[in-house]
Formats: C-alpha cells, sequence, structure tokens
C-alpha cells in the first residue's frame, strides 16, 4: 500500500515538465548536483568538528558551548541548502528514486540521524552545561556524537549507492527485494 502511494505521487511529480526540464537540463541538474555535495562537505565538516568535540577527541581546550555557537550558524546554512538541492534531485527523477532501495535506506537513516541531532540538541543547548569545559563530555554526549557520525556516514554512502542499479526493477529479484525497492508494477505484474 505505501508503495502505491509513493509510487503514484512519483509519478505525478515526473509528469511535471519542469521536472522533466531539470533532469535532461545540460548544465542546472550538474550544478545541483554539485551543490548539493558541496554543501554537504560543509555540513559534514563542521558536524565533524562538533562530533569529534563532544566525542573527546579533539579540540578539547575549546568548551563545547563555544564551539557550538561558532559552528551552527555555517552548519545550519549549509544543511538548508543541502536539503533543497535534495528535494531538487529527487523532484528530478522522482520514479527512479522512490523506487531505489538506496533511497529508501537514506531517508530512513536521514529520520533516524534528525532524531539523533534533535536529542544532541536537546542536551547541549541546555541549563545543565556543567560538563562543558571539560575534556570528556557525559556518556550520553559522547554516545549521541558517535551514533551521529555513523549515521552521516551511513547515508553519504546510501547517497552514493543510488548512483548504481543493482536492485532496480527491471532486474530479477527476490520478491522480497521487489517490495523493498517499491517496484509496484513488478510486484502486481507477479501477484496475477
Amino acid at each position: 500500500m505505501i508503495n502505491e502511494l509513493v509510487f503514484r505521487f512519483a509519478s505525478w511529480l515526473d509528469t511535471f515538465e519542469s521536472s522533466t526540464n531539470l533532469h535532461e537540463s545540460l548544465y542546472m541538474y550538474g550544478w545541483v548536483e554539485s551543490t548539493h555535495v558541496l554543501t554537504l562537505s560543509l555540513f559534514l565538516g563542521m558536524l565533524l568538528v562538533i562530533d569529534l568535540r563532544l566525542l573527546g577527541w579533539g579540540f578539547t581546550n575549546i568548551p563545547a558551548s563555544t564551539l557550538l555557537e561558532k559552528l551552527d550558524k555555517p552548519m545550519m546554512i549549509g544543511f538548508v541548502i543541502m536539503v533543497i538541492t535534495g528535494v531538487l534531485l529527487y523532484y528530478a527523477i522522482p520514479v527512479r528514486s522512490s523506487q531505489s532501495i538506496f533511497f529508501r535506506v537514506k531517508l530512513i537513516l536521514l529520520i533516524a540521524a534528525g532524531i539523533n541531532a534533535f536529542l544532541i540538541r536537546q542536551m547541549t543547548h541546555g541549563k545543565d552545561l556543567a560538563w562543558d569545559g571539560d575534556p570528556r563530555p557525559p556518556s550520553r554526549i559522547r554516545v549521541g556524537a558517535g551514533l551521529s557520525l555513523t549515521l552521516w556516514a551511513l547515508i553519504v554512502a546510501a547517497g552514493r549507492m543510488m548512483a548504481y542499479d543493482w536492485w532496480d526493477c527491471h532486474k530479477d529479484m527476490p520478491n522480497f527485494m521487489y517490495w523493498a525497492a517499491g517496484c509496484v508494477n513488478e510486484l502486481a505484474a507477479m501477484e496475477q
């Protein structure tokens, strides 16, 4: 059911001329994709510095709150532009993206990373920052920072894997993979 809804939505997006124009553009698609990767690098660079501090592995001579204050704005600018360009990339190729197992994994990981970021933000912007100057933050902060780095490494890997067609719907795969990739037409054909 969810696969059918996602497929219908992607098919609807694919009917827009601007979607096709973006994907087939000689320069624009490349610009959007390059901007996505560059702002991903900006965002992840700032996040890496913050997470290394929150893990107690680097920048331990700087109070965590100072580092967070200085890097938060450029990190969030990179994040916002990265999200906008990511949505445009999906808009350019909605059906193929929706029927990619790697895209689906990436979305699940993005949701998990968002929840983790929200929790870390709550812990690092609260009133109880007695650990702020400590070289090694409390374990709950370190676990969140480690999880952040892991999730973002997996998100980048899943995003990169979207370019490959190992489990595309037109290939011969086990039924579970058709379902996991959202291959609506192929599943319907098997049910008949």
